[in-house]
């Protein structure tokens, strides 16, 4: 006889909460690994840069301690600490408990954000063995924990707070920490990589110029221990020092800012370039900060506009004639190094983990 199994109403589950982010992490941050675990960072980190982005902040610093905890702070404004409408909690417990929750849906708020879908500082909290918020605003000091646990009956509990946010004392700071311990029950490490950190912090002061980040690693006993960034040119910078081991073939690199669009309709365009010596093409885009290491949409047409540009030159120049066919946009990339920075308010990424662009608005901006 078959062997047959009843498939019932029962038989659907139905996860809420922060519930569904410890079943399937992979869907909120990639992997359980090392890059899942570094994402874990980059979120709470891209919170703290668009403060910095929105003109709110002007220090981001990242410190990780021997005991592979985390800690992230700016002197933005400090994630709001009063009792939500609807939830009836405070607005910290709110961003940190809640899916889809967040000032990044407002325009109000955030005119340009890396946070798009809501979800960051929450898959935090569902997937760290504890994260503790620290809030300073208005000369008070507020502080919340929450902590994921076991129960007796081997049921998982993700993102709890211990007790609700608590005046805790008198501050002249304002801004916002947040510790977090990445939960061993769930990477496969939670030992970050100190200069992978390190990079995007530097990555991070080059598209934010006159914003300083500081980076210490506790676990570390030499002099690389703490390291500070600041970059007053930005993307000129960048390009410099991406360039810097190469022999550029003209000293200057080429610099475009612009803005399409007004209000939340708006997007702003940098771009730096400079051609050296070399045969390959390196362009490094981002949308809000964020890298599109996939590309996307505002890189392909930064592609499309330098080769237009280009060949419009060649033939008013003479280069070209009428009857010649133009130049492939291969010949004018040979040798290129390009960082192109888009800010936008509305951004299409594909998933959560945001590596490739899909606004089609941002090809010809």
């Amino acid at each position: 006889m078959q062997n047959q199994h009843n498939y019932s109403v029962d038989d659907i589950k139905v996860m809420e909460g922060l519930e569904a982010v410890r079943v399937r992490p992979g869907m909120y941050i990639g992997s359980t690994g090392s890059r899942g675990l570094h994402h874990m960072l980059w979120e709470i980190v891209d919170n703290a840069v668009d403060e910095a982005a929105n003109g709110f902040a002007t220090t981001v610093s990242v410190t990780i301690n021997r005991d592979n905890s985390v800690v992230v702070e700016d002197n933005g404004r400090g994630i709001p600490v009063g009792i939500h409408e609807k939830l009836h909690v405070s607005g910290v417990e709110v961003v940190y408990t809640q899916l889809h929750a967040g000032g990044k849906f407002n325009n109000d708020s955030y005119g340009f954000s890396g946070g798009l879908h809501g979800v960051g500082a929450s898959v935090v909290n569902a997937l760290s063995e504890y994260v503790e918020v620290e809030v300073a605003t208005g000369g008070k000091l507020y502080s919340i924990k929450f902590h994921s646990y076991e129960d007796s009956d081997g049921n998982m509990h993700s993102g709890i707070p211990v007790a609700p946010l608590a005046e805790v004392g008198r501050t002249r700071r304002q801004g916002t920490r947040v510790t977090f311990l990445p939960d061993k029950r769930v990477f496969e490490t939670v030992e970050m990589n100190s200069e992978v950190v390190a990079k995007r912090l530097r990555e991070l002061a080059y598209l934010n110029k006159g914003v300083t980040f500081k980076f210490t690693d506790n676990r570390l006993k030499d002099e690389n221990k703490s390291r500070e960034y600041k970059y007053d040119g930005g993307i000129v910078d960048f390009v410099c020092y991406l360039n810097s081991e190469k022999t550029p073939l003209y000293k200057e690199p080429i610099y475009f800012r612009g803005m399409r669009g007004t209000g939340k309709d708006a997007i702003i365009v940098e771009i730096a370039m400079q051609h050296n010596d070399g045969y390959t093409e390196s362009i490094f885009s981002y949308v809000n900060n964020i890298p599109t290491t996939e590309g996307g949409t505002h890189e392909t047409g930064f592609k499309s506009a330098l080769t237009k540009v280009m060949n419009d030159y060649c033939r008013r120049t003479g280069i070209l004639k009428e009857k010649d066919a133009p130049l492939p946009g291969e010949d004018f990339r040979e040798g290129l190094t390009a960082v192109v920075s888009l800010k936008m308010s509305s951004i299409q990424f594909e998933g959560q983990t945001k590596t490739k662009l899909g606004n089609t608005e941002a090809r010809t901006a």
